[in-house]
């Protein structure tokens, strides 16, 4: 039982780490609202566009509330948005099982590159300037 809690704090630790790292790469990890980035806006801690909002199913979406509102306000609330990149990362990994590439690549060049990111190569810089922040893989 303890090996496994020890585990378990190890896989955490390391999430968080990648997490961490993803979040100062993109903002200085800080709340910098809306930016145009490749002809469309991306907002807050992990300069989120609009369709990944979509994707990681509009955490903190009140009722009644646009998506396009909730989408800037998740954005630059850091647990909202980091909610949003574990739920995008947990629903695309699996497009990327037989890549070889650790929990953290496969969520750092999805995040970079869309569902697919993790097969496409020009995703690899920004996978290795993460890389070299945390050293997770």
């Amino acid at each position: 039982m303890f090996k496994a809690l020890i585990f378990f704090a190890l896989v955490s630790y390391a999430a968080a780490s990648c997490l961490s790292c993803i979040c100062q790469r993109e903002s200085g990890c800080k709340p910098i609202g809306c930016h145009m980035d490749v002809g469309s806006l991306s907002c807050g801690y992990y300069q989120i566009k609009i369709g990944y909002y979509e994707d990681c199913g509009q955490p903190g979406k009140k009722s009644g509330e646009s998506t396009e509102t909730a989408w800037k306000r998740c954005a630059d609330d850091y647990n909202c948005a980091t909610s949003c990149v574990e739920a995008y990362y947990n629903r695309y990994k699996s497009q990327c099982s037989g890549t070889g590439q650790g929990a953290c690549e496969v969520m750092a060049r999805n995040h970079n590159g869309g569902p697919q990111g993790c097969k496409h190569s020009g995703t690899l810089a920004y996978w290795n300037g993460v890389h070299s922040c945390c050293g997770c893989s």
